[in-house]
């Protein structure tokens, strides 16, 4: 995909976005409802934001024009540049300025006069004879049918194009092969107020069309066109390829691999081991006791612990949800939009909070139980130590736990053991908890 086809693609898809979380009411400062039309004798003599159903400009804005909304029709005067997002997007009368617009199906109408540029991005794009562009042309989305003047470049990156009108520079397409045509759009979008017209996949250029400029496609095979249509060069470029095969890493890469990073998680561990022993010694030392005194019970109670994880999130996200359609069905937008942040900031809290406890915490819990269990066993004096412990047991679990990972030991061995010191650590941390709630003091 070129970079064009990237740039509008991400453009189409915020502006469509947009529309998806747009209120019917209070959305802007501007115009909103389910339908609004500015009348043929409106002048507004300012900047213009609209979100609607259905939005009907006939009359003229003197400024910028900002519109979002299933169908959106552009008859009137717009003495600026138009912004435009929809299902449907309609521009009959007068742009003096640029327009950008996303949408299903876009239409520029034979009256349509535009003093700028058009970037666009959607299923079909159709520029009808007599309608005439000032500068460039730039589109990226299923199909284009080009019949009005554009006065200088054409850029687009399609499946299907063809050529009706004079363009006054350059022609760059890269475009899709024929044959090659998908499903119609009717097969997966709601029925458009428009027709959509029928265009042959690939590159077809009219004998009508003229192209001042170079053409530039790309395609698998050369492309004849009419004679006399092309004043400058025609160039074909061949459509890029990923077929290059990702090199086999050696057996001593894989183990050198392997072995750095068994370095980087140890190393990584016992840092994060340290910091939270100096900065929380009680609840360090708390978690990996109550691993020792209750080791298999952890292994249960760490399952549904890591099961309780998931169905908190789902609670949350549909308790935002339901928050906000509620108030926003009794027009409290600023509640709906508060409860929605909150849940959005709770989900963010919850998988950061989660992600941190079952990569570090539980590890370092589960090695420090180790650690002081092994030395423990051994009547070692740093069995009472503060650090050493954890230092030990760390490096031992991550010892086994890449040893059964090995890159010539095939198997899940590895990974298995893994998530079972996860279920540890989660096990250690619910018990824990729950006791220390337990043992809270009752308020008189």
């Amino acid at each position: 995909m070129s970079n064009v086809r990237k740039v509008l693609s991400i453009f189409a898809l915020v502006a469509l976005l947009s529309l998806t979380f747009a209120s019917s009411a209070h959305a802007f400062d501007g115009r909103s409802g389910d339908n609004i039309v500015i009348e043929s004798d409106e002048v507004i003599n300012d900047d213009v934001y609209v979100t609607a159903g259905v939005f009907v400009l006939d009359g003229t804005v003197n400024g910028d024009l900002i519109a979002m909304g299933q169908t959106v029709t552009i008859n009137g005067t717009v003495d600026g540049d138009l912004m435009a997002a929809g299902q449907t997007v309609v521009v009959n009368g007068t742009v003096t300025g640029a327009i950008r617009m996303a949408g299903s199906v876009l239409l520029v109408d034979e009256n349509a006069s535009i003093g700028g540029d058009i970037i666009g991005a959607g299923y079909s794009l159709e520029i009808q004879e007599g309608s005439g562009i000032g500068q460039d042309l730039v589109f990226a989305g299923g199909q284009i049918l080009l019949a009005g003047e554009v006065s200088r470049n054409v850029q687009v990156a399609t499946g299907a194009f063809e050529l009706r009108s004079t363009v006054g520079g350059n022609v760059k397409a890269e475009v899709g092969e024929a044959g090659q045509a998908g499903p119609p759009p009717t097969m997966f979008m709601p029925q458009s107020p428009i027709s959509v017209p029928t265009v042959k996949p690939g590159l077809t250029l009219d004998p009508s069309a003229k192209i001042e400029g170079n053409l530039e496609y790309t395609q698998t095979k050369e492309l004849t066109f009419p004679s006399g249509v092309i004043a400058g060069q025609v160039t074909r470029n061949e459509p890029a390829t990923n077929q290059a095969t990702p090199r086999q890493e050696t057996t001593s890469e894989k183990i050198l691999k392997w072995g750095l990073n068994v370095l980087r998680t140890s190393v990584t561990l016992i840092l994060i081991g340290l910091f939270l022993l100096w900065l929380f010694p009680f609840f360090m030392q708390g978690l990996s006791g109550k691993l020792q005194s209750a080791f298999w019970p952890s292994l249960g109670w760490g399952v549904v612990a890591y099961a309780a994880f998931f169905f908190i999130l789902l609670v949350t996200i549909v308790g935002m949800i339901i928050g906000g359609l509620l108030f926003g069905t009794l027009t409290l937008g600023g509640l709906a939009g508060t409860v929605v942040w909150l849940g959005i900031l709770s989900l963010f809290a919850l998988i950061l909070g989660f992600v941190l406890v079952t990569s570090f915490v539980a590890k370092v819990v589960f090695g420090q139980a180790l650690g002081r269990w092994l030395l423990g066993r051994t009547n070692s004096s740093l069995a009472g130590h503060r650090f050493w412990p954890m230092i030990i047991g760390v490096i031992i679990t991550v010892a086994v736990i890449a040893l059964l990972s090995f890159p010539l030991i095939p198997g899940f061995l590895g990974g298995l053991l893994n998530f079972a010191v996860i279920l540890f650590g989660l096990g250690a941390l619910w018990l824990w908890s729950r006791e220390r709630m337990a043992r809270k003091p009752v308020t008189q």
